[in-house]
């Protein structure tokens, strides 16, 4: 799976609609600037058949520093979550199960890279 950068989205849309990728990357870019400012101003964002962003309070916590085991406080802040909607995340998870499916398949005539488990033993005779 490779990631998609912001310029790599600009030109697929700028291609498909046929308009100049300055332009495309303007809009792309207020786009997101206006989501960040909704986000500032109401705390949440809502797109329908994409899904829901939203500033959440993280309480105040006892964490561990993993070089010193030190106890440190780490002090309460607000997070952006992402609640996907219904039809991204069919869309996603049925193009995961395809891309696990592909990776599962084994190509005939190649060794498996793990070997078979080792037969079950024979049970003894029943004894009366």
């Amino acid at each position: 799976m490779t990631k998609k950068t912001k310029k790599e989205i600009v030109k697929l849309i700028s291609d498909e609609l046929e308009v100049s990728q300055v332009l495309t990357k303007r809009i792309v870019q207020r786009t997101f600037d206006l989501i960040v400012q909704t986000l500032v101003a109401n705390g949440r964002i809502e797109l329908r058949n994409f899904g829901v962003f939203e500033v959440k309070l993280r309480k105040p916590r006892q964490a561990r520093n993993p070089k010193t085991s030190e106890r440190v406080e780490v002090p309460e802040r607000k997070v952006v979550t992402f609640q996907p909607g219904k039809i991204m995340e069919e869309e996603v998870r049925h193009a995961l199960k395809v891309v696990e499916t592909k990776r599962k398949v084994r190509k005939p005539g190649k060794p498996s890279s793990v070997p078979p488990a080792p037969p079950p033993p024979d049970d003894p005779p029943p004894t009366e």
